[in-house]
């Protein structure tokens, strides 16, 4: 079961019983997203680009890719968005979180009119975002295109661990094209050593609030 919280800055989060873990930090569900994703990820990969495709590991509650999309639509970028979700949110639980705040409203519908069908396949919900959510886990997925970026925003190592094991971050990362940027709100040695040994430059940065440090990392160019 999942549960409506709210988090220091205002924004709500929902707490997953299951893994027993909230969905995003505590200290600030808008402020991380924006932080980590938007601000380290997003922003830095797109610099110059009329065009971006983003993987996501762990679609949750889609604040990640609604700020995105308002991101990419008022930059007039074309975002191609895939995010894989093992376990979907229904549209209601979604509509609950209270995420229609924090961007335009057509930004909001288009999201949410599209939601349950980008579950099966690819929806164009804008003429300038393509959404998928295959619904599958990481170990599972496979795609023939790469990406220009990857937010990796599974749960913590300490409740999901498979999902920081060398295997699946050198398989998240075999997705993304020569030049590309992994992104995370989490950072550790045995991260670190990973990612880098994948052909990845490392940079620590400021973390969102609550935490240190985070971790951006580009892949070398062929």
């Amino acid at each position: 079961m999942n549960i409506i919280t709210p988090t220091a800055d205002g924004s709500n989060t929902l707490y997953n019983e299951t893994i027993g873990e909230h969905y995003h930090s505590k200290h600030g569900a808008l402020q991380e997203s924006k932080h980590v994703f938007i601000d380290a990820g997003l922003k830095f990969a797109s610099a110059g680009k009329s065009d971006i495709s983003i993987l996501e590991v762990g679609f949750g509650t889609g604040l990640n890719f609604i700020l995105s999309f308002e991101y990419c639509t008022q930059n007039n970028i074309k975002l191609d968005y895939t995010s894989i979700e093992a376990y979907p949110l229904t549209l209601d639980v979604i509509n609950q979180t209270g995420y229609a705040a924090y961007v335009a409203p057509e930004i909001w519908n288009d999201f949410t009119t599209n939601y349950d069908q980008a579950l099966i396949k690819p929806q164009n919900i804008s003429s300038l975002c393509t959404l998928e959510i295959p619904h599958t886990t990481l170990a599972a997925f496979n795609a023939d295109k790469k990406f220009d970026v990857i937010y990796y925003d599974a749960f913590s190592v300490q409740h999901q661990p498979e999902m920081w094991s060398d295997e699946m971050i050198t398989h998240a990362c075999s997705f993304l094209k020569p030049g590309g940027t992994f992104v995370t709100y989490a950072i550790t040695g045995k991260l670190k050593r990973a990612v880098k040994a994948n052909g990845f430059t490392i940079e620590k940065l400021s973390g969102a609030p609550g935490k240190r440090e985070m971790l951006r990392a580009v892949k070398a160019l062929d």
